[in-house]
């Protein structure tokens, strides 16, 4: 498996991430690309909430997906994207206000399947964390069409 620099994969990311409308819409923020590890944030809005004014759990699985889906991205081959096989996830609370972090992890890389971890943790305003979701995920690389 061929793992890109810090600095392409950074570029690949980010550039893929512009292109996800629903991410644009929900205000995602990109903070962090390593190999095998992304880290997205989503800001508190009316966009995602439920009807106890909590994030929703939608919202919190799209942030999983998405930071271990580009975990998992920034060690596909040059020339791949990957398309999500399945996740399961683990809802942990539901919190108000502030922001979520999720933090996507490379836990096997592979040629065929790519399995990833997301932690999403809920930050106040004070900085203080608290558990939201845990998901693991498994991936499938595909040639890149655009």
């Amino acid at each position: 498996m061929t793992t890109t620099s810090d600095e392409s994969a950074h570029d690949r990311v980010a550039a893929s991430l512009a292109r996800q409308g629903l991410m644009r819409h929900l205000g995602a923020q990109l903070r962090r690309v390593e190999p095998g590890l992304v880290e997205i944030w989503l800001p508190y809005s009316d966009k995602v909430t439920q009807q106890q004014e909590g994030f929703h759990g939608g919202a919190m699985g799209a942030l999983a997906d998405i930071a271990g889906g580009y975990a998992g991205l920034t060690v596909a081959p040059t020339g791949m994207e990957v398309v999500t096989a399945e996740y399961k996830i683990n809802f942990l609370g539901s919190h108000q206000g502030g922001m979520l972090r999720a933090v996507g992890r490379v836990a096997k890389p592979g040629r065929r399947i790519i399995v990833t971890t997301a932690e999403v943790m809920h930050v106040d305003e004070a900085g203080r964390e608290s558990p939201c979701a845990l998901m693991q995920q498994t991936l499938v690389p595909v040639p890149r069409t655009y």
